[in-house]
């Protein structure tokens, strides 16, 4: 280590063809791939010498000199907002996230997020990727409600990030929408990127500009002109659900952006009901469910 409080590593490569990033993430224990390949852009990586990129193809007899610079101290806060915790282990915490909370810090609001909670409930700042949202895997919207997964060490942030990305994690919402859906099931598959009038928000774009999405769901109930739907997003793009319904014409009750307004129901009627992915302790399928809340499901029984 440096006095600067640089660690410097250095390894000799004896089997050839591994990728660069992939190889240092392997064979050095605290980093995940992703940091690897930060580090591999910012110059931190060379190999004999010479600066490569992250697929660079090692040969063997490759001499790696990694550098890690000590972490920026973080200006995160804690805040006691209560929690509401369905489950916790060594590894992760799972919350079940109230509506108007937002997951992390963002221009807007710099304080009042769950990330603040979190470090108020932790005993220790967790060890993850993310300075500005330590612990985070995935996100909800500010107004969602519902089952959140936090991570409370790099290593179970990448095995729960891994089954996120091969799309293994089960998800389901109870979603409220205008109209009488028909048919009573089925699959929405409709790109999503940003909206090219509307900068801040989402919408089903052309193929050339967004990222696949698809969406799933089984209408539960009709009433009053509303369907009750269990929703299951296959792909996890900024607003899908939001975005998706709106485009086949029957959008999200009491969405501001996106959907209609109802009334006595303030948020869009979005809520995680239940999320599903293998414990990063013991490797078991387990599924964790919240129960809908109280002003959604008021706001059902007035309809």
């Amino acid at each position: 280590m440096t006095n600067d409080g640089t660690t410097r590593v250095e390894l000799t490569i004896d089997v050839p063809g591994a990728r660069l990033d992939k190889y240092i993430s392997e064979h050095q224990e605290g980093l995940s791939r992703t940091q690897v390949q930060k580090l591999i852009g910012e110059g931190y990586v060379s190999v004999n010498g010479k600066i490569e990129k992250s697929g660079y193809k090692l040969e063997a007899g490759d001499r790696i000199t990694l550098e890690v610079p000590p972490p920026e101290p973080s200006t995160l806060e804690a805040e006691d907002i209560p929690l509401t915790i369905l489950y916790e282990d060594d590894d992760i915490l799972i919350v079940d996230k109230p509506a108007g909370l937002a997951v992390h810090p963002a221009p807007g609001h710099s304080s009042h997020t769950l990330v603040n909670a979190l470090l108020s409930h932790l005993s220790a700042f967790p060890e993850t990727e993310g300075e500005d949202r330590p612990g985070i895997v995935h996100r909800l919207d500010k107004d969602t409600s519902g089952v959140m997964v936090v991570a409370k060490n790099i290593t179970a942030q990448q095995y729960i990030m891994d089954q996120f990305r091969d799309r293994t994690v089960t998800k389901k919402y109870r979603v409220l929408v205008k109209g009488e859906l028909s048919p009573a099931e089925g699959v929405i598959e409709a790109p999503v990127g940003r909206d090219p009038r509307h900068r801040q928000q989402m919408s089903v774009v052309p193929e050339s500009r967004g990222r696949d999405a698809v969406t799933e769901y089984t209408v539960l109930e009709y009433r009053s002109g509303f369907s009750l739907l269990e929703v299951r997003p296959v792909s996890g793009r900024t607003h899908q659900i939001r975005v998706h319904f709106r485009a086949i014409g029957y959008p999200v009750a009491g969405d501001k952006v996106y959907g209609v307004p109802v009334p006595g129901l303030a948020r869009q009627f979005v809520h995680a009901a239940v999320l599903g992915f293998k414990l990063p302790s013991t490797g078991a399928y387990t599924e964790f469910t919240a129960p809908l809340p109280d002003d959604l499901r008021l706001a059902l029984e007035r309809l």
